[in-house]
């Protein structure tokens, strides 16, 4: 008995393979049979009790060599849960209690009942689990999203077939004299009207058990559409503006930027990267953070939009970086929290960032910014790290440092460095005296990396300068 609760259990999981096969065919023939009742409620002359032959109803037998199947499935699962009285109870096990039996009890009788077969409807909350076994869905949004808009399609079909068998069917304590002929389609639009708070009155119960079906529906309906749909606007909205792929122009070239992401370092890097006085730069700078910009730091990006781009994301998550072609990209910027008030921690966090794009792409070309001179040697436990393929670390402590030797050594040597390698535009007056104009220009000026043809060969510095 152990061995037989075993091997359902690894059957209904998903685990293997078969169990996957088996957990999607349940899915595809549920919705088949969901298609069977459909196609028999908008019938032109649907009637909720038919006394159509089995053997004459195409519909009807297709749809009991379904249910053949769900039986099956149902002991599987039976035979698999560990608490018998919890499984009898579950949502879907009371699917199958309304809408196997009357297959059969179908072809005793020769009569065909469309009944509660809409229930099958539920299975559509299976959508997720199902998306997921097939590696569709992979981010927690689109999960959410999925799982919103499962049960909100799941929740209006069913009602809108409790809807048409009251209506259809009459009230019992009335003889089923005061039927109201109404479609399935019908049902659904009459449903999501009254959820929605509209209401335009062209369609309405008129028998008793639908109107006080109806009255409980909308308490349910009406709080799930209050809740469910600016849920579900908020993670489309969401999903449209920082999610989604980073489509390039075809050989145009990108930069992944990540880290620390905030209005004073992205501005700070921008100003230097996109300064007027790069003229060639014809670069896009992509953006990745776990979480969304603020106001500022979003006008910011508006402001630059030609040429830089926001996603939310993480690099320590492969699909993140898959977004954002991170394999594509000319280079991966990692920026460190310069005020940060653990140096060594997020050093830390840095290392890892680099880790996990190395491991995604070992040929991307890596820059990280580290806090501690000390913690530069971990870097080189990374196998794919490669200083001659242009893997480098800015170490700030070190700058620092160096700079205030050199200064030692030549006075003022730091300030002519900071400005050679700022990127600053100065404008000189002549109402200011010479020697600040001088300074002004001097600062104004930068250092710039140049391929020269090769008629300098054999010159001096001298020469090549004039």
């Amino acid at each position: 008995m152990t061995e037989a609760k075993d091997w359902a259990g690894e059957l209904i999981s998903g685990q293997s393979m078969t169990g996957r096969i088996l957990v999607v065919l349940v899915f595809i023939l549920s919705l088949g049979s969901l298609g069977i009742y459909f196609y028999d409620a908008s019938h032109p002359n649907f009637q909720v009790e038919t006394c159509i032959p089995w053997s004459e109803s195409p519909s009807q037998q297709i749809d009991l060599g379904f249910n053949i199947f769900f039986l099956i499935y149902f002991f599987i699962r039976f035979i698999a849960a560990s608490d018998k009285v919890w499984f009898l109870l579950d949502v879907f096990s009371i699917v199958d209690f309304c809408t196997i039996p009357p297959s059969f009890v179908a072809i005793y009788l020769e009569r065909n009942w469309l009944g509660l077969r809409f229930l099958r409807a539920l299975r559509l909350m299976t959508v997720p689990d199902i998306l997921q076994y097939l590696n569709v869905l992979k981010t927690s949004s689109s999960i959410r999203l999925t799982q919103l808009l499962s049960i909100f399609v799941a929740v209006c079909l069913t009602g809108a077939g409790v809807i048409h068998v009251l209506e259809n069917s009459g009230d019992p304590f009335k003889e089923f004299a005061n039927t109201h002929r109404i479609t399935y389609w019908d049902c659904v639009y009459f449903l999501l009207v009254t959820m929605s708070t509209v209401g335009y009155g062209d369609i309405y119960c008129t028998t008793i058990l639908g109107r006080v079906f109806m009255v409980f529906f909308i308490l349910g309906g009406l709080a799930m559409f209050a809740s469910y749909v600016p849920e579900i606007a908020d993670l489309i909205g969401q999903r449209q503006k920082y999610g989604g792929e980073y489509k390039g122009e075809h050989g145009k070239k990108h930069i992944v930027v990540c880290g620390y992401i905030t209005f004073e370092s992205v501005s700070h890097f921008l100003q230097d990267f996109l300064h007027e006085d790069r003229e060639d730069v014809d670069v896009e700078v992509v953006f990745l953070h776990r979480v969304p910009p603020d106001l500022e730091l979003e006008g910011l990006f508006k402001r630059q939009f030609t040429k830089v781009k926001f996603f939310t994301g993480t690099v320590m998550d492969s699909i993140d970086l898959s977004r954002v072609k991170v394999d594509e990209a000319d280079a991966c910027l990692v920026l460190a929290n310069k005020y940060s008030s653990d140096p060594d921690a997020e050093d830390a966090a840095n290392i890892m960032r680099v880790i996990s794009i190395k491991n995604y792409s070992s040929d991307i070309r890596v820059i990280v910014q580290l806090m501690q001179y000390h913690n530069k040697a971990y870097l080189l436990n990374i196998p794919s790290w490669d200083w001659r393929r242009g893997d480098d670390v800015i170490c700030l402590a070190e700058l620092k440092l160096g700079f205030i030797a050199q200064s030692c050594l030549a006075p003022g040597f730091s300030t002519m460095m900071a400005n050679l390698f700022a990127m600053r535009s100065f404008r000189t007056s002549p109402h200011t005296p010479q020697w600040l104009n001088d300074y002004l220009r001097g600062a104004g000026m930068e250092m710039y990396t140049e391929t020269l043809s090769h008629s300098y060969v054999g010159m001096g510095f001298p020469e090549a300068a004039e």
